[in-house]
C-alpha cells in the first residue's frame, strides 16, 4: 500500500475513533456543567484534575509514545517480534514501578501540590481543602493510563489505530455514569466525578487488552533494566518529557493566574479548551500517532526522500482538515456554547465568557495541530532535543503575553497568550526541521495553506452570517437549536468543498481520488 494512502487511512481510522470519543467527551461535559455549573466547586474539579492530567501528558500519552514507537519499531525492524515483546514486558515493569511510585508520592505531598497549581485557593480553607481531596482520589489515574499508553504504543506500531483511538470513550462513558448515578448519593457531589476519573483510567486500559493480546503481545514482569531498548527510550523520553512539561505548563501557567481571576475564570477557561480540543484531538492528534510510524520507518531506513514527502503532504492534508474548523468555532462559538452547555447552573453569562475564551484559544488550533505532525518528524528521527528547546521559547512567550494580557482581557487574555505563544512554536519547528531536512516544500505548504485559509475565510462568514437571534441568548429549545446549527455547518462544509474545489487544491483532489476509487473497489 502507498504510504501517503496508508497516512490517509490510518488518520482516518484515527479521526473516526476519535471524533466518537470527543462527541461522548462533549455529553460528560454536558452533564457536568448540568450538575455543578461554573462555580468555585466546579473549579477545585478541574484544578484537582490538572496535575494528574499533566503528568498523563507527560509520562503516558505523550512523551511515552513518542519514546516508545520509533525504538519499538525500530526493534521490530531489526531484530523480530520476539525481541519487541520482550521489550513491551521490561517497560511495563518500568511502569509499574517507578508510575506507582509517582501516584503515592502524590498522593502523600497533595497540599503542597495544590499550594503550588492554584495558590489562590489558599486563602479559602475549604476551597483548599476539597481541591487537596480531589486530587488524592484521582492520582491513582495516571498508574492507569500510563498502562493504558503502552498498549496503544506497541499497538500503534503493528497499525493498530482504531481500538486504542476509540479507548478514550470508554473513560468518558466511565466518568458520566459516576457523575449520574453516584452525584447525589455522595456527601460531597464533586467526589463522584472524582471517583469516576480513577475507573475511567482503568477501563482505558482494560478495553485495549483483548487487541494487545490478538496482536501478539503479552503482559508480565521482566525487570532487565539494562536493556538497550529501554535505554534508549530513557534517552528520548527525558527531553521529550520536557517538550511536553514546557506545553502543559503554558496550561498550568494559566491555572495559576486564573486561580486571581473572578471565580469562575477557570472554568470558563476549561470549557472552551475542551472545544478547541476537538478539532486537536480529532485531528491533529490522529494525525501526529498515524503518520509517526511512517516516518519512523522511513528514518530506520534512511530514506530521508520519503520522509520529507509524507510530511509534507500530512501537514498539508492536516490543514485542509482543520483550518475550516478552526474558523467554524470562531464564526459559530456563541450558538455552539451556548447550546452545549447553558443549562442547569449554567447561566448565560458563564455561556458568553465561554464564548469569548473561545475565539481567542482558536486562533492558535492551527499552530497547535501543526506543532503535532511537525514534532512527530523529530521524533521520527529519534531527535526529541529540538522541541524542548524550542517548546522552552514558546512557554517564556506564554508568560511574558498572559501577564500582558491578563489585565485588560482578564481570562479571554490568557486564552489569546497561549495562542500567540503556539504560533511561535510552529513557526521555530518549522525553520529548524527545514534545516535538519535541508528542504520540506514549504512553497507548495505555504500555497495550500493560503487557499485553505480564503475557502474557510468564505465559509465562516457566511455562518455567522446565519446563526443570529435571541434564541441563542436562552437556554432550552434544543431540539430547534440541533437543527438550525446542525444545518448550518452542514451548508458551510459544502461551501467550503465547493470553493476548495473551485481554488483546485491539492487536498480536495486527493479526497476526492481517494474517495472514488474506495467506492469503485466496493462496487466491482
Amino acid at each position: 500500500m502507498d504510504t501517503k494512502v496508508r497516512i490517509a487511512k490510518s488518520a482516518g481510522v484515527m479521526s473516526l475513533a476519535t471524533f466518537i470519543s470527543r462527541i461522548l467527551g462533549f455529553a460528560r461535559d454536558m452533564i457536568f456543567a448540568l450538575y455543578f455549573g461554573a462555580t468555585g466547586t466546579s473549579d477545585t474539579f478541574f484544578a484537582a484534575f490538572r496535575i494528574p492530567n499533566l503528568l498523563r501528558e507527560l509520562f503516558a500519552e505523550g512523551s511515552m509514545s513518542s519514546a516508545f514507537i520509533p525504538v519499538l519499531t525500530e526493534y521490530r525492524q531489526k531484530h523480530g517480534d520476539e525481541e519487541a515483546g520482550r521489550l513491551v514486558k521490561i517497560t511495563f515493569t518500568f511502569i509499574v514501578l517507578v508510575v506507582g511510585l509517582v501516584c503515592a508520592l502524590g498522593i502523600i505531598f497533595s497540599p503542597s501540590i495544590v499550594t503550588l497549581i492554584a495558590p489562590g485557593f489558599v486563602a479559602s480553607p475549604e476551597k483548599f481543602s476539597l481541591t487537596v481531596l480531589l486530587t488524592r482520589i484521582m492520582f491513582p489515574f495516571l498508574f492507569f493510563i500510563s498502562l493504558a499508553a503502552l498498549v496503544m504504543g506497541a499497538l500503534n506500531t503493528r497499525k493498530v489505530f482504531f481500538v486504542p483511538a476509540l479507548a478514550p470513550a470508554m473513560f468518558n462513558i466511565a466518568l458520566i455514569v459516576s457523575i449520574v448515578f453516584f452525584e447525589s448519593r455522595s456527601r460531597e457531589p464533586i467526589t463522584a466525578a472524582a471517583i469516576g476519573v480513577i475507573a475511567g483510567g482503568f477501563v482505558q486500559f482494560a478495553f485495549q487488552l483483548p487487541s494487545f493480546f490478538r496482536n501478539g503481545y503479552k503482559l508480565g514482569f521482566n525487570t532487565a533494566f539494562r536493556h538497550p531498548g529501554l535505554k534508549r527510550m530513557s534517552v528520548l523520553l527525558v527531553p521529550a518529557t520536557l517538550a511536553l512539561a514546557v506545553n502543559q505548563i503554558n496550561i498550568v501557567v494559566s491555572n495559576i493566574l486564573a486561580s486571581f481571576l473572578p471565580s469562575g475564570s477557570i472554568t470558563y477557561l476549561f470549557y472552551s479548551m475542551r472545544l478547541i480540543q476537538f478539532p486537536v484531538g480529532v485531528f491533529g492528534v490522529a494525525m501526529g500517532m498515524a503518520v509517526l510510524p511512517s516516518l519512523s520507518e522511513h528514518a530506520v531506513k534512511g530514506d530521508i526522500d520519503r520522509l520529507r514527502e509524507d510530511f509534507s503532504f500530512a501537514l498539508r492534508l492536516l490543514f485542509f482538515i482543520t483550518v475550516p474548523s478552526m474558523i467554524g468555532l470562531i464564526a459559530l462559538r456563541e450558538p455552539i456554547v451556548n447550546l452545549l452547555f447553558q443549562r442547569g447552573k449554567f447561566d448565560y453569562i458563564a455561556a458568553q465568557r465561554t464564548a469569548e475564551a473561545l475565539l481567542f484559544y482558536s486562533l492558535g488550533v492551527w499552530s497547535i495541530v501543526g506543532v503535532r505532525t511537525i514534532t512527530a518528524a523529530f521524533y521520527s528521527m529519534q531527535d526529541t532535543r529540538t522541541p524542548v528547546k524550542i517548546a522552552v521559547v514558546g512557554m517564556l512567550s506564554n508568560l511574558l503575553l498572559s501577564l500582558a494580557l491578563m489585565g485588560p482581557l482578564r481570562h479571554s487574555g490568557l486564552a489569546l497568550a497561549n495562542s500567540l505563544a503556539s504560533g511561535v512554536n510552529f513557526v521555530l519547528l518549522f525553520y529548524f526541521l527545514r534545516r535538519r531536512l535541508g528542504r520540506i516544500d514549504a512553497r507548495r505548504i505555504l500555497k495550500s495553506f493560503a487557499k485553505i485559509v480564503f475557502a474557510s475565510s468564505v465559509m465562516g462568514a457566511a455562518g455567522w452570517s446565519l446563526l443570529h437571534g435571541d434564541i441563542w441568548t436562552v437556554s432550552g429549545r434544543v431540539i430547534q437549536k440541533v437543527f438550525y446549527l446542525s444545518g448550518t455547518v452542514l451548508l458551510c462544509l459544502g461551501i467550503y468543498l465547493f470553493v476548495s474545489l473551485l481554488l483546485k487544491g491539492d487536498e480536495i483532489n486527493y479526497v476526492y481520488s481517494a474517495i472514488i476509487s474506495r467506492i469503485r473497489r466496493r462496487t466491482a
